[in-house]
């Protein structure tokens, strides 16, 4: 991966203190870019699952830390905080030392283009069909995060580079679909209500860039299935990073261990 610069950037759905953030690859991303704006969209730390159980490895700990170093260092932060992290929510419109926290807001790119940014668990109602589905929606999903571990610790056992087979299965399940586009519908009517151009969220850990009756939609995906985050260059443009697309199975294989030798740079 080459060393890149961004106008902005949006990550979302990072899930720190989770067993399956992918926090060795998004250490690996951030120390190879630098940024002048960076949105943090949502459910950064996985405040649910650590209260469930603590959980804080150390390179979950360098991601924080590198976080907070941008921040330091010239870029602009803003945390928009999630459903995982809601306790933040109630600071919407203040900052805790450099960073700012907003519940949602606009951004306008350098085409000069209006984009709502949240992080989307505003619209779950409009997604769930009551208690019982999102309760069964959940169990599915941890399910699948548990097949999606061990299927990748054997990859990584054979020195394969990681691969989303719980992606892979959602795309593939009616119910999943039916549900992505119910959200999708649902973020578009509110950047259509407000007159914006598009709307960019995360959430639902589904990276996406797609049109839909004139509204751009764009959800910048996660870093506990994908790896993905959306960027915007110095003309405006906005593009999906599909960050294990951005490196060879070498490096894929050397970040999860450092012992790897490789005969490439990262």
């Amino acid at each position: 991966m080459q060393y890149a610069h961004y106008k902005t950037l949006w990550l979302s759905d990072l899930h720190l203190g989770n067993r399956d953030c992918k926090a060795d690859y998004l250490l690996h991303f951030l120390n190879n870019i630098s940024v002048d704006t960076l949105y943090l969209v949502g459910d950064i730390v996985d405040m649910w699952e650590m209260s469930r159980q603590f959980r804080w490895p150390e390179a979950h700990n360098k991601v924080m830390h590198k976080l907070m170093a941008m921040s330091n260092e010239g870029t602009r932060v803003v945390y928009l905080p999630g459903n995982h992290d809601a306790p933040v929510q109630s600071y919407s419109g203040m900052a805790f030392g450099d960073i700012e926290i907003e519940r949602e807001l606009i951004h306008i790119t350098s085409q000069g283009k209006k984009y709502l940014v949240l992080h989307g668990d505003q619209f779950d109602a409009d997604v769930t069909l009551g208690k019982f589905h999102a309760w069964m929606g959940d169990k599915a999903y941890d399910l699948l995060l548990f097949l999606n571990r061990w299927f990748n610790r054997f990859r990584h056992w054979r020195k394969r580079e990681y691969w989303s087979l719980a992606g892979y299965i959602k795309r593939h399940i009616k119910g999943a679909n039916e549900a992505i586009e119910r959200y999708r519908a649902a973020c578009c009517k509110r950047a259509a209500d407000l007159q914006l151009d598009g709307v960019i969220c995360g959430h639902i850990h589904h990276p996406e860039s797609s049109m839909v009756n004139g509204i751009h939609y764009i959800n910048d995906g996660d870093w506990v299935e994908n790896c993905s985050a959306l960027a915007e260059d110095s003309q405006g443009n906005l593009s999906l990073i599909h960050y294990l697309q951005e490196i060879d199975t070498a490096t894929s294989v050397s970040i999860l261990n450092p012992d790897t030798k490789t005969s490439r740079a990262a």
